[in-house]
């Protein structure tokens, strides 16, 4: 009869102990995470603090922002990365991604005045972007047929 109780105690120490463990272990894994961060997830993550700023055009503050300055604004708050000024310069800079291969921080270039380069978001994910557009700053889906008509390219500023 004790060898039984005895059974019952050490598996529910057991039982306590590996609970613990794997409490500890998803916490730990939680600081490795936060760790891991990349830049193009601070890109977004500060991009993602300015929605609803209005659009202004030439704008390049929290007072109001044009697409370029939008970008330029976000990149050098977030990653202290200097982007030039217009969306056409800033397609010059970087390296060219495949619409399939794109990463949460990417530049992704349109040509809204059917012509060249014109428009700039940032790409957070899930096939959608974030700008500052003649509505302010929001997120908005790639898919669309305006914005896969108006799709020029993108580019990798940062890791």
């Amino acid at each position: 009869m004790e060898m039984g109780m005895s059974v019952k105690k050490s598996s529910w120490v057991i039982a306590v102990i590996t609970a613990l463990a794997l409490m500890f272990s998803s916490l730990f894994s939680l600081n490795a995470d936060a760790a891991a961060q990349t830049n193009g997830d601070k890109v977004v993550a500060y991009a993602q603090t300015l929605k609803g700023k209005p659009f202004k055009w030439g704008g390049t503050t929290t007072k109001g922002f044009d697409a370029s300055g939008f970008t330029q604004y976000v990149y050098a708050k977030s990653v202290k990365v200097t982007l030039p000024r217009t969306s056409a310069d800033q397609f010059k800079k970087g390296k060219d991604v495949k619409l399939k291969d794109l990463k949460i921080g990417d530049l992704v270039f349109y040509k809204t005045n059917g012509k060249s380069v014109s428009f700039v978001g940032i790409y957070v994910g899930k096939q959608q972007f974030i700008s500052a557009t003649s509505n302010g700053v929001k997120v908005q889906s790639m898919n669309t047929t305006y914005w896969k008509n108006q799709y020029v390219g993108a580019k990798r500023i940062v890791n």
